[in-house]
């Protein structure tokens, strides 16, 4: 069983910055990709940013400039940089893992409170 947890969140100010980890228990190097998704209260997970096997990277409109995705494959740990944070930005914080085949893998979540 893939096992996925992320670290990092906590309360910043708006401007702010934070860097999150999702340390994965099996290696990434094979993943097909891996992704941050997070959900705000009464609102729908969406989608934040992503990294494929080939290091392409993709982004959210509303975050594209402001926070980055990176991979470490010897430490199956993927980052997000979150600079220059507004508090829209507030929300529980997953991490996805996709492998090859099958189905995908969700981490716990952590939170992120962003106040003006």
């Amino acid at each position: 069983q893939v096992q996925l947890v992320e670290s990092g969140g906590g309360l910043v100010q708006a401007g702010g910055s934070l860097r999150l980890s999702c340390a994965a228990s099996v290696s990434i190097f094979r993943a097909t990709w891996m992704a941050w998704f997070r959900q705000a209260p009464g609102k729908q997970r969406e989608f934040v940013a992503s990294i494929s096997s080939g290091d392409s990277t993709n982004y959210a409109d509303s975050v594209k400039g402001r926070f980055t995705i990176s991979r470490d494959n010897a430490k199956n740990t993927v980052y997000l940089q979150m600079n220059s944070m507004k508090p829209e930005d507030t929300a529980v914080y997953y991490c996805r893992l996709q492998p090859p085949t099958g189905p995908g893998f969700w981490g716990q979540g952590t939170q992120v409170t962003v106040s003006s």
